[in-house]
């Protein structure tokens, strides 16, 4: 990288595992301060010595990115050490696989208050350090599910298409002041994360089949989806898609328009009848 992040402060949430783990990783190699969140705090420290020694200063809590108070502990630790905050990484996530009846309510409740609520919220409580910022920047994940809908992830889909939406309101809101704060949302496709073998079933799914078919399906490593990232961060982009399977679920939408959902469930039919 060019050095773009030497010196600046960055809060990454999900930082113990996948896509956040490697932008911390990448982050630190570029020179930035961080601050790693994540509900496993033991994940978090270990991805902070990953940072150290690159020898990047970070500090490692353990956050719930579900509790207003959790997180508020955590912006006011960053306060008193930092001062401010350059970059915030909303990485924190977690998915859901079954059908709408077969699912418990509390897993689909889950999914939006991690995902989407908890996404809000660690920006509610962030922003006054990111307007403290001279060139503050927000990345919210969406996802190759926030452009296209499927069945069985609905909870998933629904709490990235509501990321979509909040990343373009905030944009725009942050907008009227000028362009001292930017807001990137990320839509990964597949990527090689441990997030589907960790996540919830309905009743009557597979985990083991689900999590081998998500596994062929990666074809994006999270050091590449880091990169990615961080490059539209640094090019002031709206949107980084991550992923060739990303890209084609863009055309598809654009293409299709609301088309597609009848084009999928024809799909899955005609898997099941072969």
């Amino acid at each position: 990288m060019d050095r773009y992040f030497a010196g600046k402060v960055a809060v990454v949430t999900g930082a113990g595992s996948g896509i956040g783990q490697a932008l911390a990783v990448r982050l630190a190699a570029d020179g930035a301060r961080l601050a790693l969140l994540d509900l496993n705090g033991a994940a978090a420290e270990a991805t902070a010595r990953q940072c150290a020694e690159a020898g990047a200063q970070a500090r490692a809590d353990t956050a719930d990115v579900t509790d207003q108070g959790s997180l508020a502990r955590c912006a006011a630790a960053a306060a008193g050490e930092f001062g401010r905050v350059d970059l915030l990484v909303c990485a924190a996530g977690v998915i859901h696989t079954g059908t709408v009846q077969g699912s418990s309510w509390d897993d689909t409740r889950r999914v939006i208050e991690v995902n989407l609520l908890g996404a809000m919220g660690t920006v509610h409580a962030f922003l006054p350090l990111v307007r403290a910022s001279d060139a503050g920047h927000v990345v919210l994940f969406s996802s190759g599910f926030g452009l296209l809908a499927m069945p069985r992830f609905a909870a998933y889909s629904a709490s990235k298409f509501g990321l979509r939406g909040f990343s373009e309101a905030l944009a725009q809101e942050l907008g009227t002041d000028g362009p001292r704060v930017r807001v990137t949302c990320a839509y990964p496709g597949v990527v090689r994360t441990p997030i589907m073998r960790r996540g919830t079933f309905a009743e009557g799914e597979d985990p083991a089949a689900r999590a081998d078919s998500f596994d062929r399906l990666a074809r994006t490593e999270p050091d590449q989806a880091a990169q990615v990232i961080l490059r539209r961060v640094r090019q002031g982009r709206s949107r980084a898609l991550v992923g060739p399977d990303a890209r084609a679920a863009l055309l598809a939408e654009r293409a299709l328009g609301g088309a597609y959902q009848r084009v999928v469930p024809w799909l899955a039919r005609l898997a099941r009848s072969r």
